[in-house]
């Protein structure tokens, strides 16, 4: 009886703690501390250390206490607390956010998915998840540095090359028609500045039927892709919408809302491709057109976003190729003191 091949990553999660894991300690103050075991390294801060070795080889659930009597728990960390710890230069797409997206984009098993806007490679692991060994992923990340940090930081999740995924660089409307066969593609998911520029292209990818979906940060941006899509005539009416997380303080009969809460992140819109040579039906009630730009490039500025610069991306481009190295059993050098979340 031939024995199934465990799914990409799946093995690096289960059993004990192995040098190369990456690990969440957790205080008794909630503070959390994502580190990579190294045999013959060592974590300390200023209350205190302990050795890796006093991990490796441990179950999940551990709890390890330092010299100075501080006590952490020690677990492997949950996709969402990753994309928290993780290296990145751009910003993430939240946890809240991947998982409206797996959901409402429909996302499954070996659906064909192209995702242009990757960024630091929050998202690609979720979608990795949801299409599983046997689908496609393609990413096309305009920016080499980008992809270069999303290549490592989706390497350490999977401990490895997902079967899965190609990543490509350059831009969406040039890459998909020369990486995907017109008409094949089941999903498509947008996370860039204008997205509304690539309606064509998307529309001449996507199967009938297949699902576009685009994440944008503001209501000018959501305002201008919905009139776009319904000028356009290909898609379905789109839908638009955010989501809110508010997390609850427990304890005995103190039962109430955190003051602190995730608010806005961003506008996720989804719609369907129409069969080829279908228009939309027209709506009776069509809305004005807003006051909106129509020339020029949109940049991150404009919007309100903190510009990245080439330095920082250099630099946590190397953090991330240097814990991937670590994961993998690559590297010999360098200390090992944890980053908190």
């Amino acid at each position: 009886m031939t024995v199934p091949t465990p799914p990409a990553g799946a093995e690096a999660r289960r059993g004990p703690l192995r040098a190369g894991d990456r690990i969440q300690l957790t205080d008794a103050k909630g503070r959390h501390h994502t580190i990579v075991l190294e045999a013959g390294k060592t974590f300390h801060t200023h209350r205190g250390q302990f050795t890796h070795d006093e991990i490796i080889g441990q179950p999940e659930g551990t709890v390890v206490t330092n010299t100075a009597g501080y006590d952490y728990l020690v677990l492997r960390p949950l996709l969402s607390d990753f994309v928290m710890s993780m290296p990145r230069g751009a910003a993430v797409i939240y946890p809240k956010d991947s998982g409206q997206i797996i959901q409402m984009a429909d996302i499954y098993p070996g659906a064909r998915v192209v995702e242009a806007g990757v960024g630091s490679g929050a998202l690609t692991m979720s979608l990795l998840r949801a299409v599983g060994d046997a689908g496609e992923l393609i990413s096309i990340e305009r920016r080499e540095d980008f992809a270069g940090i999303a290549r490592s930081n989706v390497e350490s999740h999977f401990h490895g090359p997902h079967p899965a995924w190609r990543l490509e660089i350059g831009d969406f409307a040039d890459r998909v028609a020369e990486v995907a066969e017109p008409g094949t593609v089941d999903r498509i998911v947008l996370d860039m500045l204008a997205p509304w520029e690539n309606l064509d292209a998307a529309a001449a990818a996507l199967a009938p039927g297949g699902v576009f979906l685009a994440y944008v940060a503001t209501t000018t941006q959501l305002s201008r892709l919905a009139e776009d899509l319904r000028e356009h005539g290909g898609f379905t009416e789109p839908q638009a919408w955010e989501s809110m997380v508010r997390t609850w303080h427990l304890e005995g009969l103190s039962v109430r809302p955190d003051h602190r809460m995730i608010g806005h992140t961003g506008f996720l819109l989804t719609t369907r491709r129409m069969a080829p040579g279908v228009d939309a039906p027209v709506r009776k009630r069509r809305p004005a057109k807003g006051a909106y730009p129509t020339d020029g490039e949109w940049t991150p500025e404009d919007l309100g976003e903190r510009a990245v610069s080439d330095k920082k991306v250099r630099r946590v481009r190397r953090d991330a190729e240097r814990t991937l190295a670590v994961e993998l059993g690559d590297a010999t050098d360098g200390a090992n003191h944890g980053t908190e979340d």
